[in-house]
C-alpha cells in the first residue's frame, strides 16, 4: 500500500518555556522546526530518549537547581542533541541562571530579546539538521556519482528514509512506483549489489548515528528502527557486519558507517551506478503509452 503523500520535515524540538515564549517560539518556528512544548525536563527526556525530539530548547527562566542536575545528565547522555538555552527578559536571577546553565555542559545560548535573535535561533536549529543522516548521505552521493541519471538519486533518497521505517524492498518500490521484480532485475543487470543490500546497510548508518549518543540502549535502536526484536537487530549486524551490538557501537559512527557503505556499495560501482535507471519505465510501458495517447 502506498503511503500518503509526506508533508516536508521539520526537526521536532522538545521544550521546557514560560508561556509566552512558547508563543513566540512558535510563530518564530514555521516552516524551520515544530516545538513539543512539555511541562517539565523529565518529559523532554522521554522526547529524546524515544526519538520524538531531535533538539532541546530550555528557558533560561525556567531554570532551577533541580532542572540543571537533569540538563547536564542529558548534555552527556545525548552529545548529539543539540540543546538551546533560551534568554527572553532579564532579572535579577539571569545571571546565576546562565552560570548554572553553563556549567550543566549546555554550551548555546540565544539571546531572542532582539528580533535577530529569532534569527539565529532557526539558523541554528535548521543547521542542527546537518546531521540528519539523509543530509549527510546524499550530499556525498551527489558528489560521488556526478553525472548520474536523476531517478537514481530518487531511489537513494527514497531508499534512507525507507531505513527509517523498518520497510522492505516491496514496500520501497511500491513507493517509488517500480514493479519490485523489475527493480531488483535492473541492479542485477547493471551488475551492482542487490536492492536489498542498500537498504540493509542504509538502516546500519542510522543505527550508527544513534549509538552516537549513550543515553540510548540497544533496544531504544531496534525498536526506533523498527526491527522485530532486540535480538533480531544483533542477529542482522552479526551477519552482515560481524559484530555484535557493542562491538558495532564502539567501531562505528554514522559518518565512519556511510564511509564503510561508500567503500563496499557506491565507490567500486560508480561507473555501473552512473549507468543505471532503476525507475526508468520500460520499453514495453513506454510502447503502451504511445499506443493509448
Amino acid at each position: 500500500m502506498t503511503r500518503p503523500p509526506s508533508t516536508p520535515h521539520l526537526l521536532p524540538v522538545a521544550t521546557v518555556l514560560t508561556p509566552f515564549e512558547r508563543l513566540s517560539v512558535d510563530a518564530a518556528g514555521v516552516g524551520a522546526y515544530r516545538a513539543l512544548h512539555r511541562d517539565s525536563f523529565d518529559e523532554v527526556v522521554q522526547d529524546v530518549r524515544s526519538r520524538r525530539a531531535s533538539a532541546v530548547l530550555v528557558s533560561v527562566t525556567r531554570y532551577d537547581a533541580h532542572l540543571g542536575a537533569s540538563v547536564a545528565a542529558m548534555v552527556r547522555e545525548f552529545p548529539q542533541i543539540p540543546t538551546v538555552a533560551l534568554l527572553s527578559h532579564l532579572d535579577r536571577a539571569t545571571p546565576q541562571a546562565m552560570i548554572a546553565l553553563g556549567s550543566t555542559g549546555l554550551s548555546r545560548l540565544v539571546d531572542v530579546r532582539e528580533p535577530t535573535g529569532w534569527t539565529q535561533l532557526r539558523e541554528y536549529l535548521y543547521g542542527a539538521q546537518k546531521h540528519d543522516v539523509r543530509r549527510m548521505v546524499m550530499s556525498q552521493l551527489a558528489m560521488d556519482l556526478s553525472g548520474a541519471a536523476p531517478d537514481l538519486f530518487r531511489f537513494f533518497e527514497a531508499l534512507i528514509d525507507a531505513s527509517a521505517h523498518g520497510d522492505t524492498v516491496a514496500t520501497l518500490a511500491d513507493q517509488l512506483h517500480v514493479v519490485p521484480s523489475t527493480l531488483v532485475s535492473r541492479f542485477f543487470r547493471a551488475r551492482v549489489p542487490a536492492p536489498k543490500r542498500y537498504l540493509t546497510f542504509a538502516r546500519f548508518i542510522r543505527a550508527a548515528r544513534l549509538f552516537e549518543n549513550p543515553g540510548l540502549s540497544v533496544t531504544t535502536i531496534a525498536n526506533v528502527l523498527e526491527y522485530s526484536s532486540p535480538q533480531s537487530f544483533g542477529r542482522h549486524l552479526k551477519l552482515h557486519m560481524h559484530l555484535t551490538a557493542t562491538e558495532f557501537r564502539a567501531r562505528f559512527d554514522g559518518e565512519a558507517m556511510f564511509e564503510h557503505f561508500r567503500r563496499e556499495l557506491v565507490l567500486p560501482y560508480a561507473s555501473a551506478l552512473r549507468l543505471l535507471r532503476p525507475l526508468h519505465p520500460s520499453l514495453g510501458a513506454t510502447f503502451a503509452r504511445t499506443l493509448i495517447h
